[in-house]
């Protein structure tokens, strides 16, 4: 019979690589066509891979927590009623035989791990490491401290397999053996010598026996490291505005059953709130950057980050791309087709890349004000309060009078590095103002 490789497939021209979190096969299982085989994860999404054939799986070539480069073979499945003269497998023996040469010698790492006591908790940096930088730094016995002044070279400058090899290449050769005297003589110094400041730790928990202790989920401990970082990178400024969407409220309530029928779609607030923030994007291009160090990245396209809520009660933040290009009708149903994958779990790891700015909806759970947290290496992010009903000053030509409104606030969290509060605070203003400004005579 055959032989087939399965590969990570390409997720995305930013997704380089995912970790395996479990099979949902066992060797020897009989695969149709389209069967999910294993699940995957990358920094922000959980996928699955199918199967491109149907046969036996015969052949599993890493394990759950191993990190797999695109490409890569990850199993090999018998296909069922074809003969064995010409098979997949055989152009490609040598790729086959090196992932199961690599994945005896990651046996081989993990065998030695556990016979050496284990006296780095690589956990407690608040920097994401995957399982395979994380194995090498132990088998290795690179500190903690030594594994956080790497240079990372992958995405958002995270360490890769090849940077901590080429660091362990370098520290035996002696490139780096200054270094490493250096941070031996901070760890011990001289009796005359002040002792070295310790890093804050985190103050220590009490349990008592009618405690429930719940472990972070795989995404929650991502989420958390990622806000972290971003506190620590950016200097995060806040600029408030309300906004009178009274317009919009109703222009919606005229047309959201006329639009149901016609797209098929629910027209919400959404789209219209994205349409308009897309627009003061193009207006303000200084708001469409990232920050790499001391060079700002100033971003051709617009792609707009959509916050939304999973059903765990963690946040995933879907990507609408191009959203400048999109009308009214092409953005609501970008917006629901990504939310609706979000509550089901079925968003593409491409789906969560390329985010220029995001755009979070408080008010969904009733909210008023917020004050988001930066999603790096974006530069700003909108809060988007909910809609209330209050008495307002109505200005109108014969005078001014009390009416009733509807009003929301926009809160604008900007990277005080690289944007002023002028820019910060205009940009939320201009937004203010198109909602404000919405044509009730438009139509689809």
């Amino acid at each position: 019979m055959a032989k087939f490789e399965l590969k990570l497939p390409k997720m995305g021209e930013s997704v380089a690589e995912a970790t395996i979190t479990s099979w949902l096969k066992n060797v020897g299982d009989t695969i149709e066509m389209d069967e999910p085989v294993l699940e995957i994860a990358t920094d922000k999404v959980d996928s699955e891979v199918p199967s491109e054939v149907e046969g036996t799986l015969v052949e599993v070539l890493f394990q759950v927590d191993d990190l797999v480069q695109v490409g890569q073979t990850i199993a090999i499945i018998e296909i069922n009623g074809e003969d064995s003269g010409d098979t997949p497998v055989a152009a490609t023996s040598e790729s086959a035989s090196s992932a199961i040469e690599v994945t005896a010698a990651a046996a081989e790492v993990e065998h030695q791990i556990k016979q050496v006591t284990e006296s780095v908790n690589y956990e407690d940096s608040d920097a994401f490491y995957s399982p395979l930088v994380k194995n090498i730094a132990k088998e290795e016995q690179i500190s903690l401290s030594e594994l956080e002044a790497i240079s990372g070279t992958g995405k958002d400058g995270r360490v890769t397999k090849d940077d901590i090899l080429k660091y362990v290449a370098d520290k035996k050769s002696g490139k780096v053996a200054t270094t490493s005297t250096a941070t031996k003589s901070l760890a011990a110094p001289a009796s005359h010598a002040a002792a070295p400041k310790q890093a804050p730790t985190a103050a220590p928990v009490s349990v008592n026996g009618e405690d429930e202790i719940i472990e972070m989920t795989r995404m929650g401990k991502l989420i958390a490291h990622h806000m972290v970082a971003s506190v620590q990178t950016s200097a995060h400024v806040q600029s408030f505005i309300e906004c009178d969407v009274t317009n919009i409220w109703n222009w919606r309530k005229k047309h959201k059953d006329g639009f149901k029928q016609r797209e098929g779609e629910n027209l919400t607030f959404t789209p219209i709130f994205m349409e308009a923030v897309a627009q003061a994007l193009k207006e303000f291009p200084m708001m469409n950057i990232a920050l790499d160090g001391d060079r700002i990245i100033k971003r051709k396209n617009i792609n707009l980050g959509m916050a939304a809520a999973l059903p765990d009660g963690n946040l995933i933040v879907p990507v609408i791309k191009n959203a400048d290009q999109l009308n009214l009708v092409g953005m609501a149903k970008s917006v629901n087709d990504l939310a609706n994958r979000s509550r089901t779990g079925k968003l593409k790891p491409d789906d969560t890349q390329g985010g220029t700015y995001t755009v979070t909806n408080v008010g969904t759970f009733g909210s008023v004000l917020g004050t988001p947290i930066i999603n790096q290496p974006q530069v700003g992010i909108l809060a988007l309060g909910a809609i209330r009903k209050v008495p307002a000053v109505v200005e109108t030509p014969e005078g001014d009078f009390i009416g009733i409104r509807m009003k929301m606030f926009l809160s604008h969290s900007y990277d005080h590095r690289v944007v002023n509060g002028a820019l910060g605070g205009q940009f939320v203003q201009r937004v203010a103002q198109l909602l404000e400004g919405f044509d009730v005579n438009r139509t689809f």
